[in-house]
């Protein structure tokens, strides 16, 4: 078994309760760890035999863009199709918000969704 990261994908999109975030947007990082079966690709050596993380980039890009009120939604989307790809054992998604709108001052503020296969 193997642990593929994907870290630090930023991204600009419409996510938040809040009106004005639905008009004027803000950034995200997202960050994506995979547990996969990597015992073939160790052998063969060949793409096929493992997770390619171009493709969860772009998972991640397109859940991303669907417009959500609470960032569990998108989290939990790129997680849910991130895990019905082949070799995917489990998977943990963070959505972390940049420049909320609120008068608090604070480090981070993201959230984590894991899915897991049966």
């Amino acid at each position: 078994m193997g642990l593929i990261k994907v870290e630090g994908i930023k991204l600009y999109a419409y996510h938040g309760h809040l009106p004005e975030e639905a008009i004027l947007g803000g950034h995200f990082i997202i960050n994506v760890y995979v547990d996969a079966d990597t015992s073939m690709v160790e052998k063969s050596d060949d793409l096929e035999e493992t997770v390619d993380y171009v493709r969860i980039i772009e998972i991640v890009k397109e859940q991303m863009s669907i417009r959500s009120n609470m960032i569990e939604h998108p989290a939990a989307r790129i997680a849910d199709n991130i895990l019905i790809l082949n070799h995917v054992l489990n998977v943990k998604v963070e959505v972390e918000k940049l420049n909320v709108p609120i008068n608090a001052n604070f480090s981070k503020i993201s959230v984590s969704i894991e899915r897991k296969n049966s």
